[in-house]
């Protein structure tokens, strides 16, 4: 443990300290390209697709900057990736209460949301990208998908043709569209069956494949 000498002359101890000062400045810098190196590496890994080195390294990174936004958003997409849609949540909830206004994170937790079956919450975020940015054919797809799941095959069906406004010829909204146009006459025809209309019935199994 350095301790000061009270024979220290003033010039001898403005030497030292400034020596104190230098050294610490260097271990500072050698530590921050440390940081930046293992953060480049997790970025690395991260576009190679392999994403438990890049979530140890973003771990690493996070632990010494735990307010480094990019970080967390770089691990949160790591683990979506991984399938594991809890823990990208709590990353992207940090993102998005750091930068609220941001459609990237807000769309990627609504995905998380999507694939963990939370269908309303999902809803949500997709509409709060809409508002932030309305031309983003990307949300109306995912927030169609997340209607049908919620059984709002009408909502599901607008957003599919909103995106075929957007952009005419999209083969994956005609696709979904029509999926979801086939959810919608099978719970009318279940509907229907159940009120007693044996035709209902008939065309709810044909559609269904039941013999």
């Amino acid at each position: 443990m350095l301790k000061w000498s009270m024979t220290m002359k003033p010039v001898q101890c403005i030497i030292f300290c400034l020596s104190l000062v230098l050294a610490h400045a260097a271990l500072s810098l050698a530590a921050e390209q440390d940081i930046q190196a293992i953060y480049d590496r997790a970025n690395e890994s991260l576009n190679e697709g392999q994403y438990d080195k890049a979530i140890q390294d973003y771990s690493t990174v996070i632990s010494r900057y735990p307010d480094l936004i990019e970080a967390r958003f770089n691990r949160g997409m790591a683990y979506y990736k991984k399938g594991k849609y809890d823990e990208a949540v709590q990353d992207l909830n940090r993102v998005i209460s750091a930068r609220p206004d941001q459609p990237e994170a807000i769309n990627s937790r609504g995905l998380s949301y999507l694939r963990k079956g939370d269908n309303q919450q999902a809803v949500d975020d997709f509409s709060r990208v809409i508002s932030l940015n309305p031309k983003l054919i990307e949300a109306y797809y995912n927030r169609g998908i997340a209607f049908r799941g919620l059984g709002k095959y009408d909502q599901a069906i607008d957003d599919y043709n909103k995106v075929l406004s957007l952009k005419p010829g999209d083969a994956n909204a005609v696709a979904a569209r029509g999926i979801a146009f086939l959810n919608k006459a099978m719970a009318d025809f279940k509907r229907a069956c159940e009120m007693g209309n044996q035709n209902a019935c008939e065309n709810l199994k044909e559609i269904s494949g039941k013999k």
